[in-house]
């Protein structure tokens, strides 16, 4: 069996072969996660990094763990990743009035100890929460295997102290 790999390897020639191992140089073997940083004017800018300063150090019980590229418009707890994203633009569903009436099956809004969220269920099992009514869209995403409670309430004072009640459009 060595032989085989071998042989194709060498039918593969230099050029390929320098090819392979730069991909797999450049792949990942652990799990952490990677995110779009967003992109928010100066003002929402310096409210999320204040928010990244006060963010707790564990949500649903697991340890903070960065995504990358690293910006203090990002974190993420444990694996698979609970991931916050500030500065987001409002998500369509936000004025949608059909989740204001209750009548949308996947996403509905409510407050968890002083601060309101818009719940969405993606079809991929996540639940994607939206901050409402402060000056900055904070979004969190939650694998199906986190309590969406839990988290909600493990960020609610760091969203508090950090992003002002307002409308942030």
């Amino acid at each position: 069996m060595n032989s085989f790999r071998h042989r194709h390897t060498a039918l593969l020639g230099p050029p390929a072969l320098a090819v392979l191992i730069a991909i797999a140089g450049c792949s990942s073997a652990d799990d952490s996660a990677s995110v779009a940083v967003p992109s928010p004017d100066t003002k929402v800018t310096e409210l999320c990094q204040n928010l990244d300063k006060v963010l707790p150090r564990t949500v649903d019980g697991r340890g903070r763990e960065d995504p990358e590229p690293r910006s203090a418009l990002t974190a993420g707890w444990g694996s698979p990743a609970i991931i916050l994203r500030c500065g987001v633009e409002r998500p369509p569903k936000m004025v949608d009035p059909k989740v204001a009436t209750g009548d949308d099956p996947k996403a509905v809004g409510g407050g968890v100890n002083g601060v309101d969220w818009l719940m969405e269920k993606q079809d991929d099992g996540t639940t994607r929460l939206t901050t409402a009514s402060r000056l900055a869209y904070v979004q969190v995403t939650v694998p199906g295997s986190a309590d969406v409670s839990g988290v909600l309430v493990d960020l609610a004072a760091s969203v508090k102290k950090a992003i002002p009640k307002g409308i942030a459009d």
